[in-house]
């Protein structure tokens, strides 16, 4: 494999009420809605992006929501749990300030030498907060109610549950290029060719060769795209996972980045995606996520996009 993974672009899941994502993740994880947007394949529902001040590869968790579909199912051959990365020392603060909102989170036996706080969001989705001495490298956001010396700084990793996971972990070491650098129990983990940093670096894989197999809907991860630094490093993946026998889309035009998309062998969609060019592309980094801001493409229907759109109110 000549082409390495640079870490995780972002994670992709399905919500329910839009109003009620926004809440969470902008009041009670401080992250920055840098983007308003729409599903460009189905415009009538949101596309929302939670990030770091400029929605920074590896900061960034991205929500569809469509508030009249069914739950899903979290289990097998599914990104099952999210994890996000905050400052050394700030797990306690975080008991605290969620206990505070009524959010219910429990801190699990220590894993892999790393103190982690387990909590969900409105919908179910399972997320994670983990403390990390490594090096950060991005922007956190600091117009929230959550004070910047705690706040969240990226994502740390996510995490894969696989009934068959020596064929998850055959192609992560030998179709894309992760290296396996730690075992505990029946999970795996395997770091990209950025380990080092804290953000972004990290892929756990889960066996449980008798669990129930998941279902894509409301509180579910949809993809996990890592990051690509060109549109030309993306085409270098297309194509060596092509002459590798997988199945790849053609590439996609996202506007804020490109993007290709294909599944692992256990069932879990994953995407390539450009760093570039970026949230501010449609509006400056200061009014990042503040109006619905539409592709060239979708801009003639926007009358008709808004009308179908549920209400969403940003206090600023």
């Amino acid at each position: 494999m000549n082409v390495r993974p640079a870490g995780i672009h972002h994670v992709t899941a399905i919500a329910g009420d839009p109003a009620a994502n926004a809440d969470f993740y902008r009041n009670v994880l401080g992250m920055r809605l840098v983007k308003q947007t729409v599903n460009f394949d189905a415009p009538d529902t949101y596309h929302l992006y939670y990030g770091d001040r400029a929605g920074n590869p590896g900061t960034v968790m991205t929500f569809f929501p469509w508030p009249e579909a069914p739950r899903g199912r979290i289990g097998a051959g599914q990104a099952t749990v999210t994890s996000f990365s905050v400052p050394e020392g700030s797990i306690g603060w975080w008991q605290r300030h969620l206990a505070r909102l009524g959010v219910p989170a429990t801190r699990p036996a220590e894993r892999l030498e790393e103190d982690v706080l387990s909590l969900r969001d409105p919908d179910g989705l399972v997320l994670e907060l983990v403390a990390s001495p490594d090096h950060h490298d991005t922007d956190p956001w600091d117009g929230g109610d959550v004070p910047v010396e705690h706040a969240i700084r990226g994502i740390r990793a996510v995490t894969l549950t696989e009934r068959d996971h020596e064929r998850t972990a055959d192609m992560l070491q030998n179709r894309l290029g992760f290296t396996l650098a730690a075992e505990e129990g029946d999970r795996l983990r395997f770091h990209t060719a950025a380990a080092g940093a804290a953000v972004g670096t990290v892929l756990d894989v889960v066996a449980m060769p008798t669990a129930r197999l998941g279902e894509v809907a409301v509180g579910t991860v949809h993809h996990v795209a890592y990051r690509a630094p060109d549109q030309q490093t993306q085409l270098d993946w297309q194509r060596e996972l092509l002459d590798a026998g997988v199945s790849v889309t053609e590439v996609r035009d996202r506007s804020y980045f490109t993007s290709i998309y294909f599944r692992e062998p256990g069932g879990v969609l994953l995407e390539i995606a450009t760093d570039g060019p970026g949230f501010d592309y449609d509006e400056p980094l200061l009014e990042l996520g503040r109006r619905l801001r539409l592709p060239p493409w979708l801009e003639p229907r926007r009358d008709q996009i808004e009308q179908a759109l549920p209400e969403l109110k940003i206090e600023e």
